[in-house]
């Protein structure tokens, strides 16, 4: 068996974790149905949390250069911003990058790392048995047989075969309501008209090669399913319903349909079959989450199945990727719920009056600063933390390490994510002590001299840091005393070797 692992699907999540396993010495390969790279770009941002991933891979300066930095987003489209720029994060802004430069920035990157993406191979069923998995392909030429590896990530969409052969449910409620996107290379009006379509609620973006993008709801098209396809004529006269006027555009590159249809997964694992992104969850795209929720699952997942094929996984360790992923994926869906639900009864006649008034309400709320950082940190991903594993953990287990100056023994002044380029663990001697990482290769350890102040390191003096940036053990000073979390337990617990 030449492959440890299939990734099915090379758009942003599938390509994200092919990069991970491959970082950690994983023989990928990526199946890809579509012979070209995806030109059109239904997503258009990073979030936060999203730009963290990057930076700690040593890929954000491939993006940033072509992407702009937004510091505040929206809720619902409520009048009152979410603001990111006041979170806990040196990235406090969405960069509002179009999908297909993400998706040609990761592509590089796997190719760097050897990973061969296998375009116009489409993924017709999927098996496995106790040594690994099946994966039935018919190529471009037409012919077909079949792969094996060790195991199967299935990244291949809310259609995904290999969701549905791994038997794994996907419920939740079928669309009531869609919208319409489409991005022209002619539009023809004033600045003015654009901003006051905007704010009606009509999103209108300028994106790559000087193509403008409009999406919005027509209240008398919102209940045309999904999949029949939009015309210009149609796009116009809607636009003409919901802004008064069409903006004269034409010359669509991409005009497309989308509904609110809401799903999640039952498990994101079956067996030696795993599921990331929107395999694992869809929603209505609100608040631009879709794609970076991917991104983030593909972060989780990669390293534990690394370890997994390895050979060094403590027990369990797979499982924690549904453990962790599965509650956020529901967070998303319902917050994408509460946000389409507030968009539609906008629309409908005899709700419209109670319905702005509930919004004026909630735009009130938002106001409201603690309100608001509770919503930006859940929208843009900062927020999340993954529960702890004992009871007596310290508070910072579970969440997303601080990126704080250090100062390295023997070295030059760093950043906490600088260290996570090589997707190792890191084991942070914030006391000036000498730490043992006991020779693991998959754990730095690293004695800091100094560190920068941060509310959540006070008196911490060391920090195991996951791959993913998150804080998996910390024991601090406290009381004149030190806690009882053992090192050599925290280590063996998550990292497989003992002292």
């Amino acid at each position: 068996m030449d492959t440890d692992v299939i990734v099915v699907g090379a758009g942003p999540t599938g390509l994200m974790l092919a990069c991970e396993l491959a970082l950690a010495g994983v023989r990928t390969r990526v199946l890809e149905r579509r012979t070209e790279p995806q030109r059109d770009s239904r997503a258009l941002s990073l979030h936060p949390r999203s730009v963290e991933l990057m930076d700690q891979r040593g890929l954000l300066d491939r993006f940033l250069p072509l992407g702009r930095p937004v510091p505040g987003w929206h809720f619902a489209g409520l009048p009152t911003q979410l603001d990111f720029s006041g979170l806990d994060s040196r990235h406090g802004y969405t960069l509002f990058l179009a999908q297909a430069r993400t998706e040609a920035i990761l592509a590089e990157r796997a190719h760097e790392l050897g990973v061969p993406i296998m375009r116009g191979h489409e993924t017709l069923a999927v098996s496995q048995d106790a040594d690994g998995v099946g994966v039935e392909v018919r190529g471009p030429d037409g012919g077909t047989g079949t792969l094996r590896a060790r195991y199967a990530v299935g990244c291949d969409g809310g259609r995904s075969v290999v969701r549905r052969d791994a038997g794994i449910d996907f419920p939740g409620t079928d669309e009531t309501m869609t919208g319409v996107l489409g991005d022209f290379a002619v539009v023809d009006a004033e600045p003015g008209a654009l901003d006051a379509a905007r704010a009606g609620g009509t999103i209108v973006a300028p994106l790559e090669g000087g193509l403008i993008r409009f999406a919005f709801m027509d209240p008398e098209r919102m209940r045309v399913p999904a999949r029949e396809p939009v015309t210009l004529e149609e796009f116009r006269e809607s636009l003409i319903r919901v802004c008064g006027s069409d903006f004269g555009v034409a010359e669509p590159r991409w005009l497309s349909r989308f509904g609110n249809a809401t799903r999640l997964a039952e498990s994101y694992r079956s067996g030696r079959v795993l599921l990331a992104g929107d395999a694992a969850h869809i929603h209505f795209p609100a608040g631009g989450q879709g794609l970076n929720t991917g991104l983030q699952d593909a972060m989780n997942l990669g390293w534990k199945l690394a370890a997994e094929v390895n050979g060094w996984a403590p027990p369990g360790l797979l499982d924690s990727y549904d453990g962790e992923r599965r509650p956020v994926g529901r967070s998303v869906t319902e917050n994408t719920e509460v946000q389409t639900l507030l968009a539609e009864l906008t629309l409908v006649g005899q709700y419209r009056r109670p319905a702005a008034a509930l919004r004026k309400l909630l735009d009130e709320l938002l106001g409201m600063p603690e309100v608001n950082r509770r919503l930006a940190g859940q929208v843009s991903a900062l927020g999340t933390a993954y529960p702890p594993t004992t009871p007596d953990a310290d508070p910072l287990v579970g969440r997303r390490m601080p990126d704080v100056g250090l100062t390295v023994a023997g070295s030059e002044a760093t950043r906490v994510y600088e260290l996570l380029h090589q997707g190792r663990f890191v084991l942070l001697g914030l006391a000036g002590d000498a730490v043992d990482a006991h020779r693991a290769p998959w754990v730095t350890g690293v004695t800091v001299t100094k560190h920068d102040e941060h509310a959540d390191l006070d008196g911490v003096t060391e920090v195991l840091v996951r791959p993913d940036g998150h804080v998996a053990w910390a024991t601090r000073t406290t009381d004149g005393g030190t806690r009882t979390d053992d090192r050599a337990r925290a280590l063996t617990a998550w990292a497989g070797t003992a002292s």
